[in-house]
């Protein structure tokens, strides 16, 4: 998505060219290099430790770096939902208030890109329809962009 680009459905989702593509790249590489040395010394009737142990910590590398961006995620989604729970306590009328705890993570996240007009009914629907995150979001109409995700 460019600066000058709204922020829609169609465009959304971030893509980290140096995290995305050149970390996982050269750790995916890492590893499937770690295992074609490893089996074709095998298919020559050896076995090497070393190669064995290149390839255990290739995958924990790999393993590290998916964690890493999982915990970064995971973290992101609490900070969302105590900010749009403050948002929906502020911009839903009192009868729909109680019903903030019902909504599942994923409600949260998608609720984020709702303009203030249109949340009270996708919170409703999300709740009586039992709508998946991106079901949700296919249905905001005036997307309120989110730039500070990770």
């Amino acid at each position: 998505m460019s600066a000058t680009e709204p922020q829609s459905y169609a465009n959304h989702r971030r893509f980290d060219p140096w995290f995305h593509g050149a970390l996982f790249g050269i750790l995916a590489l890492n590893f499937l290099l770690a295992a074609g040395l490893l089996a074709r010394a095998l298919w020559k009737g050896g076995f090497d430790l070393a190669l064995l142990w290149n390839l255990v910590m290739a995958a924990a590398l790999l393993l590290l770096a998916f964690k890493v961006r999982l915990y970064a995620l995971h973290n992101q989604d609490r900070l969302i939902r105590l900010e749009e729970t403050l948002r929906l306590e502020r911009v839903l009328p009192e009868s729909l208030r109680p019903r903030i705890a019902e909504l599942r993570p994923g409600h949260f996240v998608a609720l984020r890109f709702a303009s203030d007009p249109e949340l009270p009914a996708l919170m409703q629907a999300a709740l009586d329809e039992r709508l998946d995150r991106e079901e949700l979001k296919k249905r905001i109409r005036t997307w309120r962009p989110d730039t500070f995700r990770v």
